[in-house]
């Protein structure tokens, strides 16, 4: 599945999502760097009563509790525990879709609802501003400096090369962002310094 298909699949639900994972890096980078298995695209937590709605006829599980998959009827509200979502055509086709579920908080004062780091609550921001350079009409992207942010925890060989191509062509907003979100996550996160030396003079 590539992300003009899940344009298409997802048209007409009249939600926000992102196009996530390695497809969000490579679309940022206007190049495919590898193969994809499946798709990631980024949901937030109010609107998955309207993308089940839209995926009415695929075979969708939830991964409750994490690391166990399960059927995710129509009609079923989800624990706010579960932040995957596998969906495929059929029982019996691979997997093509995984919806990463995320959830808002209220921003205070009045302020319309933000996105909010689920592994770190103090990384926020508003959720508007989740779409990268990378976006269109037809679809949304996941900005280069989220998508890189969950791919610092624990990053697998696929991860670092992925870092290592976006983080050169981040704009100096994006990679201050960054920045400051890997260090509050993890105390010395080694792309930190690889950042700051991409942006020396």
């Amino acid at each position: 599945m590539n992300p003009d298909e899940v344009a298409h699949l997802l048209r007409g639900a009249g939600v926000p999502w992102w196009i996530a994972g390695g497809w969000a890096i490579d679309l940022h980078l206007g190049r495919r760097t590898r193969a994809h298995d499946d798709i990631d695209v980024l949901v937030l937590r109010p609107h998955l009563p309207q993308l089940r709605e839209q995926l009415t006829g695929w075979d969708v599980h939830a991964a409750d509790p994490p690391g166990t998959l399960r059927p995710w009827p129509v009609g079923e509200e989800l624990p706010r525990g579960v932040h995957d979502v596998w969906c495929r055509p059929t029982s019996t086709a691979d997997w093509r879709l995984q919806l990463m579920v995320d959830d808002l908080v209220d921003a205070g004062a009045g302020g319309e609802q933000e996105w909010v780091y689920r592994r770190d609550a103090r990384i926020r921001r508003a959720w508007r501003t989740l779409s990268g350079p990378a976006s269109t009409a037809q679809r949304a992207v996941l900005a280069p400096e989220v998508q890189l942010l969950y791919k610092s925890a624990g990053p697998r060989a696929k991860d670092e090369a992925d870092f290592v191509q976006v983080a050169e062509v981040l704009d100096s907003s994006r990679r201050v962002w960054l920045i400051e979100a890997l260090r509050l996550t993890t105390a010395q996160h080694p792309w930190v310094d690889q950042l700051r030396v991409i942006a020396s003079p």
